[in-house]
């Protein structure tokens, strides 16, 4: 098996290779697209129910029936104004349609979609005197909508239509032409404005596919909702989210969490970095300085990011890539509890010709948290991005990111009976010099070759490394009659590192009337772990009149005991097929599965006795699903997914168990409403969690594979604009997940950490037009229902409803905000993962925030 693996990897690898010299590729598939492009022109040409007579009649038909991707967007500045230049690398664009809202003028141009290098949204602020913004952004049904807001009046333009470019000529607008356009239709608003509106998620399918076409559910955070929400964390960003809460942080430490009732995994971790796992769950605290938009992805996703991952979901961090045009922003928070962060966002042009493209996030935050003895948080946070367009149809995107975080760590409140101890939440339990920290440093690249307009090549590889150590005073065991708490002093040290390559093919193709997007891909990934812990008997503490520093912590040469060693590795290979299918243009199906090996090798040493263990798992995954839309605007889906991830329990016979299998049933409706500006997803659920390790009856040091769990459920979320300038994100989770079967008193038990409501509301409204205009307000609600806290639910951890309300000023290139966190000041806990690690909510909270845009 050990040689067939080797050999799959040498396939895998000289695949890769193949991208750095694809001519041959190129000109075979376009010759094929070619001539498949020439027989539909003519099937085109037979359907017209009045043949055109003239040369131009026959060019603006095909233009209204062909989709023409807007592939380049370039301003240039013009003694009037400003000119808007819209590049397509085939085609021409239809005439578009013009309409006026207060001081912006709206260009729509019908089939039509966005395919830019950055993204699916273009925005350029005060490109010249009394021009404010120019937006260019996707519509729904293959429109695009160019937005372009005047500083006093609606811009003025004159449309010219030419070989493969649109030309907007701009000038600003002046009170006699805003008299003269009272008229006019006023249908749409600003780019900016609508910006809650979710772009097309990757993460579902890893292709451009419309969130209408996945039939799976999928939630979207934009980056406007993390700005209007002045979020710090990860946590706080996925609040907005049906069935995600926070899970067992590791003392604050970390981000992890819990998707439909399932904690994410220690080993390998489910959240991503634009489709990369982080190290595993040993990845720290993620900075969102340069986070385009979170994408959550529900349920199994092995079958296409391969085993390991969690079937609850994953979470996909997208970031912010290179801009076109010249883009410089700074920014400055302070608030509660010595808070102070202040961030720098440059990108544009490094070149004439706009080949290389540069992005450049900059974060720097200290504050010293609410609880006790001002526990300084201090981070540092650098993200370079370099994009090359080498030709046409080649670009390369390189990529690094180097963070250094240092905070306590921090425990938290403990138990008492099945309830939270009664002492003021921001008692420390530990020392005050407890701390943590994570230097990680990570580098990759992203390649891409165009070989038609129908057929890609992808190949992208990231490596990180990280060193993180700690040191604490962990709390052991506690006495309820006396208040006497034992520790025990850790010393531990993590080395971790990684690398991940992965490669895909993308076409798309037709079989008759059928059509096809067909994705091939490759991954190979590796990561490695090495720990060192020391540990020896720490003073106990009263919690209730707790004194400090009665000893002095040991260094690492003054334990009684060696360290205790630790040492894992894990490869992966990982090969994927997936085809989505447009049987009808309402019709669409999504087939795909994937195989993995997936090789585990752990070593102990020192205090924690000499031994080595090897474990090698394969394992098929599936996903099937199919969307159906009765009306334009609402889709109707069922799909059945499966994971997998390796098993760590050994039976009496020292054999490896089963890995362990997760399977899902979900039907669902999406809705896109209001022109699509409001977006609307019901989901309901079946998730099992099979081949869960539990205790051998008869040998209770070894372990038999009967364990399962389940997690069904109903979630419901909302993300868009209700009117002009009022946005919302909204959701909703019922959520019943337990232990279905163990050999333990387990067995019947809730999972830990998972209410069974959940709820969250978050909107904001800003002023239109008149003195007032850019002024706005939010106000949001959480709601997290009661949870067990630990898996023996011992303990409840109580149901909270937190408040959070913001005041902003928008105005020409600059912003102002206030943002109030737990507005009332109610005590809560955030999460819990046993008994002595409860971690409190942040008190009343309140944030500043002023931006400005060069």
């Amino acid at each position: 098996m050990r040689s067939q693996q080797y050999q799959l990897i040498w396939i895998a690898s000289a695949f890769s290779i193949l991208i750095v010299s694809p001519s041959w590729a190129s000109e075979a598939v376009e010759t094929q697209y070619q001539d498949s492009t020439s027989s539909q022109e003519v099937l085109a040409l037979n359907e017209f129910e009045q043949p055109a007579t003239t040369l131009d009649e026959w060019r603006d038909q095909i233009a209204q029936t062909t989709i023409v991707p807007i592939t380049g967007i370039r301003l240039s500045a013009t003694d009037a104004g400003v000119e808007v230049i819209l590049e397509t690398a085939d085609g021409q664009l239809s005439e578009p349609s013009t309409s006026v809202v207060d001081n912006t003028l709206i260009v729509e141009i019908p089939n039509a979609v966005l395919a830019l290098p950055e993204g699916d949204e273009f925005q350029q602020t005060s490109p010249a005197e009394g021009i404010a913004l120019v937006s260019v952004t996707r519509l729904p049904n293959n429109r695009v909508r160019v937005a372009i807001t005047g500083a006093n009046a609606p811009p003025t333009t004159e449309v010219r239509m030419e070989a493969q470019r649109l030309l907007l000529s701009v000038a600003p607008g002046t009170e006699t032409d805003v008299a003269q356009d009272e008229d006019a239709i006023q249908v749409v608003v600003t780019g900016a404005q609508n910006s809650y509106f979710p772009s097309d998620a990757t993460t579902a399918t890893r292709t451009d596919t419309p969130l209408r076409d996945i039939p799976q559910s999928i939630q979207v955070v934009p980056r406007q909702v993390l700005e209007d929400q002045a979020v710090t964390n990860l946590q706080e960003a996925t609040r907005n989210v049906s069935g995600v809460v926070e899970g067992n942080t590791f003392a604050n430490t970390q981000d992890r969490f819990i998707i439909r009732g399932f904690q994410q995994g220690f080993q390998l971790g489910s959240t991503l970095r634009d489709g990369f796992r982080f190290n595993s769950n040993f990845n720290g605290v993620r900075d969102p300085a340069n986070i385009d938009r979170i994408e959550i992805l529900k349920g199994p996703a092995s079958a296409i990011f391969g085993g390991a991952i969690e079937p609850g979901g994953l979470i996909n961090i997208i970031t912010e890539q290179p801009l076109e045009e010249p883009f410089y922003l700074a920014e400055l928070q302070v608030g509660s509890f010595g808070f102070v962060r202040p961030t720098i966002d440059l990108s544009g042009p490094l070149n004439t010709d706009r080949t290389l493209l540069y992005r450049l996030n900059l974060a720097y935050e200290r504050g010293d948290g609410f609880r006790d003895f001002d526990q300084e948080i201090e981070r540092v946070f650098v993200a370079p991005v370099i994009l090359w367009r080498i030709g046409d149809r080649t670009d390369l995107i390189l990529e690094l990111e180097y963070l250094n975080d240092e905070r306590p760590f921090d425990r938290g409140l403990l138990a008492i009976g099945d309830d939270i101890v009664n002492i003021p939440f921001d008692r420390i339990l530990g020392e005050p010099d407890d701390i943590a920290r994570n230097e990680e440093f990570s580098i990759g690249y992203r390649l891409e070759h165009r070989l038609s307009e129908d057929w890609t090549i992808r190949n992208a590889f990231r490596f990180t490394d990280a060193y993180q150590p700690n040191r604490r005073a962990e709390p052991n065991s506690f006495d309820e009659g006396t208040g006497i708490l034992t520790r025990t002093w850790e010393d531990q040290e993590y080395f971790v590192n990684g690398y991940t390559l992965q490669t895909n093919v993308i076409g798309e193709f037709s079989t008759g009337s059928i059509g096809h997007t067909l994705l091939f891909g490759v991954d190979l990934e590796r990561q490695a772990y090495d720990s060192e812990a020391f540990s020896t008997d720490a003073l106990s503490i009263n919690i209730f009149d707790p004194n400090y520093g009665t000893a002095a912590r040991p260094q690492q040469d003054e334990f009684p005991t060696e360290a205790g060693i630790f040492n894992e590795q894990i490869d992966l290979l990982g090969i994927y097929l997936q085809d989505q299918v447009t049987l009808l243009d309402n019709l669409k199906l999504l087939v795909g599965g994937r195989f993995d090996i997936v090789d585990q090798r752990t070593k102990l040493g020192g205090s924690f006795g000499e031994s080595e263990s090897q474990q090698q798992d394969e394992a098929f995954t599936p996903r099937i699903g199919i969307v159906y839309q009765p009306i334009e605007p609402l889709s109707l889906y069922a799909s059945f997914s499966q994971s997998f991830a390796p098993n760590s329990g050994r039976t009496v016979d020292g054999s490896i168990l089963e890995p362990v299998r997760g399977t899902q049933y979900e039907i669902g409706m999406r809705g896109e409403w209001f022109d699509g500006r409001l977006i609307t997803n019901l989901a309901a659920y079946h998730l099992t969690r099979s081949n869960v390790a539990a205790t051998d009856p008869d040998n209770p040091d070894f372990s038999i594979a009967i364990g399962e769990q389940r997690s069904q459920g109903v979630e419901f979320d909302v993300i868009g604009e209700i009117l002009p300038g009022w946005n919302v994100i909204a959701s909703y989770a019922h959520t019943d997940a337990e232990i279905t079967r163990d050999n333990s008193p387990r067995e019947g038990n809730q999972l830990f950490g998972v209410p069974e409501n959940a709820a969250s509301l978050w909107s904001t409204y800003e002023i239109q037009s008149g003195d007032l205009q850019g002024l706005g307000f939010g106000l949001g609600l959480f709601f997290v229902g009661e949870r067990q806290g630990d898996v023996d639910n011992s303990f409840q951890v109580p149901s909270y409803v937190r408040t959070d309300a913001s005041l902003f000023y928008r105005r020409n290139n600059w912003r102002a905000a206030i943002n109030v966190k737990n507005l009332f000041d109610v005590n809560y806990i955030e999460s819990a993962a046993f008994r002595t690690a409860i971690n409190p909510g942040s008190p009343f909270t309140i944030l500043g925030t002023i931006s400005v845009e060069f």
